[in-house]
């Protein structure tokens, strides 16, 4: 496996760049009324209605496209989503709401926290490659205010789904927060990112299995029953990418310090038969949930660029290819099932922020200074 990985990253590169960028520009944003589709069938149909969280990814994506020197239309495709995003999406009291039709309908007012933290963090990825056209470190400020809005007493964020207090929308939180830092963003978000990597070493993280819980109650505590047990590998590799790059950026050890284990608890969701992350655990590391989905291995591919053996990050890079081969080039499979076949439905846009995040960070993209091209990632 370990001559693999120079194979399966060339291939994933020539992919990204040949395929999926051109492709999802052309057939993937509506260039009549604006805004991306939330999916792509083979035959290219589009899916509706339109999520806010697409619209802030696929800028997110052109984005770091341009940062990787794509030689396509990047700044006009992220523009393309980040106008949509803050023109449509945004509320009256500064937060950015869920879901709108095609024609500009309000479908779902909710300000999901979700939403709130990839509308920030396509306002660094944007900033940094084009800065000036908007005023985006001012709008980005705004919405930090906002949030305001969704503090918890005991630290952190609500979310406004059945389970308000999961780990998931803090972790994008933290995402966005980082990219902010490396955008010059300053004080404030340096504030947030400590603030949500403190509330994820203390509680997020299980003191003695060293592994990430997802679901808690209001005082962050496991929450009570399966929930509480709940241990998604692809959020071990998520987690501690981040982590280590909080690490990189503020000098606080203790990120880098969780990191390992956490990229060792996802490997025990690695299914050895099919060679990919499976979807869930319990807290014994059974398997909960074997189907597998795409981002859990764009998750480890990019965690094993940094903590993993060559032997690792060649069955993560091939984890990543086999969901990309069967379908039309650059569209991509979503859930693999138990018994190694994918499900035929429309490829989700939102995966396409996985994709390049995992493709970005490959070491052939890496700047000299180490760090990859992509903002908020390392």
């Amino acid at each position: 496996m370990t001559d693999g990985f120079g194979e399966h990253a060339d291939w994933l590169d020539r992919w990204l760049r040949e395929a999926a960028l051109p492709l999802w520009w052309r057939a993937g944003a509506d260039h009549a009324r604006g805004g991306w589709f939330d999916a792509l069938a083979e035959d290219l149909a589009p899916r509706e209605p339109r999520r806010a969280r697409v619209q802030a990814r696929q800028a997110f994506v052109y984005a770091t496209a341009g940062r990787l020197a794509w030689d396509g239309e990047w700044r006009d495709a992220a523009w393309h989503g980040l106008d949509c995003l803050l023109d449509r999406y945004r509320r009256p009291d500064g937060l950015y709401r869920a879901i709108m039709s095609a024609e500009g309908e309000v479908l779902d007012d909710t300000p999901r926290l979700y939403e709130q933290a990839f509308a920030l963090l396509a306002m660094a990825a944007v900033h940094q490659v084009d800065p000036g056209r908007r005023d985006l470190p001012g709008l980005a400020g705004r919405l930090l205010a906002a949030l305001d809005q969704l503090r918890h007493p005991a630290g952190g964020f609500r979310e406004t789904y059945a389970h308000p207090f999961q780990a998931n929308a803090q972790m994008h939180l933290f995402e966005a927060a980082l990219a902010w830092i490396e955008a010059g963003g300053g004080a404030p978000w340096q504030a947030l990112a400590d603030e949500i990597a403190g509330l994820a070493l203390a509680r997020f993280i299980d003191p003695e299995g060293g592994f990430l819980r997802e679901m808690f109650d209001e005082g962050w505590r496991p929450a009570p029953g399966g929930d509480g047990r709940r241990v998604e590998p692809g959020h071990q590799f998520e987690w501690a990418y981040l982590l280590d790059r909080w690490s990189t950026l503020t000098g606080a050890p203790e990120g880098r310090a969780a990191a390992g284990p956490l990229y060792a608890a996802g490997l025990r969701g690695v299914d050895a038969v099919r060679g990919v992350v499976v979807e869930a655990l319990e807290d014994d590391f059974s398997i909960l949930e074997p189907r597998a989905r795409l981002w859990g291995q764009t998750e480890w591919l990019r965690a094993a660029t940094l903590f993993g053996t060559p032997d690792e990050q060649a069955e993560a890079a091939l984890a990543v290819r086999r969901f990309l081969e069967p379908a039309r080039p650059g569209l991509w499979r979503e859930y693999m099932q138990l018994d190694g076949r994918f499900v035929d439905e429309p490829a989700p846009a939102s995966s396409f922020y996985h994709l390049i995040g995992a493709i970005a960070d490959l070491p052939k993209n890496r700047r000299p200074d180490g760090a990859s091209a992509p903002p908020g990632l390392r």
